[in-house]
């Protein structure tokens, strides 16, 4: 396995790819969070509570689950970008214990998904710090609550990057697997708590488990603002994270055996 995992970080850091994804994170976290909390959510369309409060911290801590997609296409593209360029012909000629090959990517790739993590949550810490300092407010949560809210995003980047490795080596066309994953995050979810009924499975959903993780209710409630309708009751942090955690193992499982037997044409 060593000499694998260190092949997967060679073609990993070998690629541009992979600074221009920790520069994405530095300005998703310090600079949208940053944004956000200049502009104030209070002068946000619909109103939100603004950073003096609980709710407000929590809310623009929370819009950072929006960039899932990132980690998720990042594990993605580890596999399919194999397929596409058909350099996993000769990474199975290397090693023809086809799950050694998956098991090192996602090691690999958890690791790297929680370097993005780490950077993501950081840098929005210092911009929510920064720019509470800077308009001469204090923040409605403690600042060891606001680390531990943003060390549980970081976790759900993880899981991500993770659930990403398993989409590509079910789907192994390139497009189709990015699509299908950004498609799902963006739009099959949120559909979802829109439907009566229907909706009741959002919560035991990757995006509803990760909203439940990291405190975040303001898309859910504003859209059953705009439906008139009860907001869909998230689980608690603890169950979010052991449902996440759920959806990563099935993915880690699906990685391992479904190319097993599959051909490679």
């Amino acid at each position: 396995m060593k000499p694998l995992i260190h092949a997967e970080f060679r073609r990993l850091l070998a690629t541009r790819m992979w600074l221009g994804t920790l520069l994405v994170a530095a300005l998703l976290g310090g600079g949208l969070i940053g944004l956000l909390a200049l502009i104030e959510p209070e002068n946000f369309d619909p109103p939100m509570p603004g950073l003096h409060t609980e709710a407000g911290v929590r809310a623009v801590a929370g819009f950072l689950g929006f960039t899932a997609f990132i980690p998720a296409a990042i594990g993605t593209l580890a596999v399919t970008s194999e397929y596409r360029h058909r350099t996993i012909n000769f990474t199975f000629l290397f090693a023809p214990d086809r799950w050694r090959v998956l098991a090192a990517k996602l090691i690999t790739y958890g690791l790297a998904g929680m370097i993005y993590g780490l950077v993501l949550s950081g840098t929005a810490a210092v911009a929510l710090f920064g720019a509470a300092a800077a308009r001469g407010i204090s923040l409605g949560l403690p600042a060891g609550t606001i680390i531990e809210l943003l060390g549980r995003l970081a976790v759900a980047m993880v899981a991500y990057t993770v659930l990403g490795v398993g989409m590509g080596a079910l789907i192994r066309q390139q497009i189709a697997a990015l699509c299908v994953v950004i498609g799902y995050l963006y739009g099959a979810e949120l559909l979802l708590i829109m439907i009566p009924g229907v909706r009741n499975l959002y919560p035991w959903l990757p995006g509803g488990a990760t909203a439940a993780l990291t405190d975040f209710t303001a898309v859910a409630d504003a859209l059953a603002r705009q439906l008139s309708s009860e907001p869909v009751q998230l689980l608690s942090p603890m169950a979010g994270t052991l449902i996440l955690l759920g959806y990563t193992a099935l993915a880690s499982t699906a990685a391992l055996l479904h190319p097993m037997r599959r051909d490679l044409a």
